[in-house]
């Protein structure tokens, strides 16, 4: 019976240890910009002039170096005319496989520009935006903050506030 307790013990130790160096491995940017590339899609929420949240699924982008993060819309949408009057908005993404998640938060504006609208194109969009000088725009998001909730990486709130580790993007 005490080598069986003494085999439990070791096996605990090497998991304990492997979480560990995953973690290690990988620091909280490279972690974040994971669980971005693997959610299919996220989450924009912005406010409006009353502070109601409007929240709606968007199909963005992989993220920039910098967490800079494009999306293309409608220029006639809610969420562009929000974006103007309060360009503070909340990105969120949820990846179901790691059991993981990224909310960022920063400032959007809309961009017309049209290398840009030429660069940041998805083919299967084409159903969605006939015109697309004229129909379609794109978001530019620039994170200030960002926090990472991640069990396959044993990034994980505080035991008792739940506070969520951060990253800050401010220079």
């Amino acid at each position: 019976m005490k080598k069986y307790f003494y085999i439990l013990i070791f096996l605990h130790f090497i998991i304990s240890c492997n979480n560990t160096q995953k973690t290690a491995k990988k620091d909280l940017k490279e972690i974040a910009k994971e669980v971005m590339n693997n959610a299919k899609n996220c989450a924009l929420i912005t406010v409006d002039s009353v502070g109601v949240a409007h929240v709606r699924t968007m199909d963005p982008f992989f993220p920039e170096e910098d967490f800079t993060v494009w999306m293309g819309t409608n220029p006639k949408s809610l969420k562009v005319k929000q974006i103007q009057k309060n360009p503070k908005v909340t990105l969120y993404y949820f990846d179901t496989k790691s059991v993981s998640y990224v909310t960022l938060q920063g400032v959007a504006k809309i961009v017309n520009a049209q290398s840009k609208k030429e660069k940041f194109w998805k083919k299967e969009w084409k159903n969605y935006y006939k015109n697309r000088t004229l129909d379609y725009v794109l978001i530019q998001f620039t994170p200030n903050k960002a926090t990472i909730i991640s069990e396959k990486y044993n990034v994980l709130g505080d035991s008792i506030t739940w506070k969520t580790p951060e990253l800050n993007f401010n220079k």
